[in-house]
């Protein structure tokens, strides 16, 4: 990626949690920006909420992502890429037909589309996941003089993966590993004329800036905390104590298209600061008055993670500029929303 900043990024699934935050970076940023979406009616709902960005921002509607050539009618004019849409479901038979090939499948169309003859894109950015990363079977005895880095990867074979005894759980890890790697190898061995960036996020908790009418609709990690403040008794389970605030997620995506030196870089995006269940029980009865009664007092107050590794997160600050919200920030910021929400308030 040049110095020279790109004239239009795509960026997939722009109208999800994730994605719709990208797109607002970006906008800020005053790039001009083409989200894929599923349904072009949730774009319009982003395009109205933006009317600022009327002139920078449009929507194209695509089809199924796994499908070979999904993208290939929307890089017209782009030059830069942010590929976010990937298939989550944990509702499945078949793990291999319905969770790992799509997710392979996926990239390679994002792949494929930017190496199309015509297309100019310099830079691929593919949101990844900390799933691509862990190695479960460390996972509660690596002690905190253990950090994970972008060097690491998942140990779990493709084998493991598509398993029919495997949880479903188990079979996205491998997806999101085997997708990540179809990425890095396609860039090794096809030598294309543009550069990658994979970022490897754990839990993602924050505010919400796409379409949702109520919190039913709500991502799986957010709706965590959603039921907390309803009362969730026993409390979810935190499998991993890293996260990350959806904002600071964006605006690594958004830095790591733009800084050339981030070209050919994996990044394990994390704060600092680990997180639990607990603490958001806490925060949660400590911040909202209407919630005091409600949260469950059957839990450890103060419980520290199971897990007790770390993330580099500080090179992350380092290389991309990111300054991590504190956890506090973003149970407060997220809860009063979903509150509103709730209530049938706009925040």
């Amino acid at each position: 990626m040049s110095n020279e900043w790109p004239s239009l990024v795509l960026v997939t699934g722009a109208t999800g949690f994730i994605g719709a935050n990208i797109v607002d970076s970006l906008l800020s940023r005053g790039l001009r920006v083409r989200g894929t979406t599923r349904s072009l009616k949730k774009g319009e709902l982003m395009r109205q909420a933006r009317p600022q960005y009327a002139s920078q921002l449009e929507f194209v509607q695509i089809g199924d992502i796994s499908q070979v050539g999904a993208f290939d009618h929307v890089m017209e004019g782009v030059d830069a890429v942010i590929h976010t849409a990937s298939p989550v479901t944990y509702d499945v038979k078949d793990n291999e037909k319905e969770l790992i090939l799509p997710a392979i499948n996926g990239v390679k169309s994002i792949l494929r589309a930017c190496n199309l003859p015509g297309t100019k894109v310099r830079r691929l950015v593919i949101t990844s996941s900390f799933a691509a990363v862990l190695d479960v079977e460390k996972n509660n005895i690596l002690g905190p003089d253990f950090t994970y880095t972008g060097e690491h990867w998942n140990p779990i074979t493709y084998e493991e993966s598509i398993d029919p005894k495997a949880s479903p759980v188990v079979a996205y890890r491998g997806g999101k590993k085997y997708a990540e790697l179809a990425a890095w190898d396609f860039i090794a061995k096809e030598k294309p004329p543009f550069d990658l960036v994979t970022l490897c996020p754990p839990m993602v908790f924050g505010r919400i800036v796409h379409p949702i009418s109520d919190p039913s609709e709500l991502n799986e990690s957010n709706s965590n905390l959603w039921k907390i403040a309803q009362g969730s008794d026993p409390l979810p389970e935190a499998r991993v104590p890293g996260w990350i605030n959806v904002k600071n997620l964006a605006e690594a995506h958004a830095e790591a298209l733009l800084r050339p030196e981030a070209g050919g870089k994996r990044y394990v995006l994390a704060s600092t600061e680990p997180f639990t269940y607990e603490a958001a029980a806490d925060i949660i009865k400590e911040e909202f008055p209407w919630a005091r009664d409600i949260v469950t007092k059957n839990y450890i107050s103060g419980k520290e993670p199971l897990a007790k590794y770390k993330y580099d997160g500080a090179r992350v600050a380092q290389e991309l500029g990111i300054t991590f919200t504190s956890f506090r920030e973003t149970v407060v910021d997220l809860i009063k929303q979903v509150k509103e929400l709730s209530s049938g308030r706009k925040s």
